[in-house]
């Protein structure tokens, strides 16, 4: 959504600096000025939230690296020296890795409100599929930091997840050599791992860089999914947004502030207290919270698959499972997109978000009995919902009358005009409208 610049330098230096390096104009036009539809709600606030998690991973990962050794020898007491000798170590660690939980909440509900408002299709197909990829970095990210506080947890975890490169075939066994860095888990690895978790906050950085500059080209989705008409669809983001997002923000951090300072290891695994011992296997190995969907998904195929065996089969579906995101786009057939307007689709969107939190919480359970019959049937459904049930809705729904312009649907959820309330509109104060020389 171009827009003419209204930037105009301040004094000399800014003039002088504009011409030849205009980085306080690409700030203003894309952070301060730039035409952001009017009736954004809460729900999208979840961008500025994520960019305040990635920033205090990279800070405190920075500094904690700095009291870290990546020695199978030194590597649980320098993780244990940080948090007793340095000066608010304690605070760092626990900032650190409630943060890598704190960033997968907000992730998982930016991802499930882009599903819901449609917010990956035409035209942002390249934003979705930016986002995936940052997605993904952000589970290799946790994977490689599993390992370094060198716990039990961390190695056997670890152990599970370096065996799946196994079962690839023909590359599977030097692929996993490679990775581990020898036949089995040890120094190594560490080094390995503490080198690439350290790497890739940066390109999880870089690909947010791509994924904000592929969101200014089209401009924001909203709940009611149209596209913006003219100027008095929008107002700037600066104040309106900068203060919405400071208020989501503010919220986010007292969430945040809680699991830190009254309850910073809820979310762990105690027996990730306990040093790494090869020769002593947890009674249950589990991944983090975060991924125990997709390790649900990997244990519920327990049978072989005509010339695929059981093993490469789970990993084959925990991949897919991820790998069938870059194609939604594609997949779902439905010209209009946001769920306000699409009743059946709204049905089996909530069906889908329950069958991934009870994923989540078979992931947790042991693998037997009743526990893989269920991980089964929701890891057959997580699929039929993009493969079936998507495509076919797209074809047999009959929506809602969808409102011509983002300011109808605004005036309908104030009590005038036509169209559906929906849920959660956020419309600008009265008479906020974007500059009359916006080109929207």
């Amino acid at each position: 959504m171009a827009h003419e610049s209204t930037y105009q330098p301040s004094n000399g230096f800014a003039r002088w600096m504009d011409e030849r390096l205009p980085i306080m104009r690409m700030a203003h036009d894309t952070a301060i000025d730039f035409p952001t539809p009017k009736n954004l709600n809460y729900w999208y606030t979840f961008g500025g939230i994520l960019t305040f998690c990635l920033a205090v991973q990279i800070v405190t990962g920075i500094i904690l690296a700095m009291h870290y050794t990546a020695h199978v020898d030194m590597a649980f007491a320098s993780v244990e020296k940080i948090m007793r000798d340095v000066n608010y170590g304690w605070l760092l660690r626990y900032v650190h890795s409630n943060g890598a939980s704190m960033f997968f909440l907000a992730v998982y509900l930016h991802i499930f409100r882009g599903l819901y408002y449609g917010s990956y299709k035409a035209p942002r197909e390249v934003l979705w599929i930016l986002g995936v990829i940052i997605y993904l970095l952000m589970m290799a990210t946790a994977f490689l930091g599993y390992l370094l506080p060198w716990g039990q947890m961390s190695l056997w975890g670890a152990n599970v997840i370096t065996s799946l490169f196994g079962a690839i075939p023909l590359v599977g066994e030097a692929l996993q050599t490679w990775l581990v860095g020898g036949f089995a888990i040890d120094n190594a690895t560490l080094n390995r791992f503490f080198s690439l978790h350290y790497l890739f906050p940066f390109m999880i950085a870089g690909v947010v860089f791509l994924h904000i500059w592929a969101l200014h080209v089209p401009g924001n989705n909203n709940p009611t999914g149209v596209e913006v008409k003219d100027a008095q669809d929008t107002v700037p983001f600066h104040p309106y947004y900068t203060m919405k997002d400071a208020f989501a923000l503010t919220v986010f951090a007292i969430l945040f502030a809680y699991f830190v300072f009254y309850d910073p290891n809820i979310l762990g695994h105690a027996v990730n207290y306990v040093e790494a011992n090869p020769l002593v296997t947890p009674a249950h190995i589990v991944p983090e919270w975060y991924l125990l969907p997709f390790y649900a998904i990997l244990r519920a195929i327990t049978f072989d698959i005509g010339p695929i065996d059981a093993k490469l089969g789970g990993v084959i579906a925990m991949f897919g499972s991820i790998a069938i995101l870059f194609f939604l786009p594609w997949l779902d057939t439905s010209k209009v997109k946001s769920a306000r307007y699409r009743p059946l689709y709204k049905q089996f969107f909530w069906i889908f978000v329950v069958v991934c939190l009870i994923l989540g919480w078979l992931g947790a359970q042991p693998a037997e009995g009743g526990y893989v019959t269920a991980a089964q049937i929701l890891t057959a459904y997580y699929f039929a919902h993009f493969l079936i049930i998507l495509p076919v809705l797209g074809l047999v729904e009959t929506p809602k009358p969808v409102p011509t312009s983002i300011s109808e649907a605004v005036l309908a959820e104030n009590g005038g005009g036509h169209g559906d309330s929906g849920s959660g509109g956020a419309a600008a104060p009265a008479g906020a409208t974007a500059a009359p020389d916006r080109n929207a």
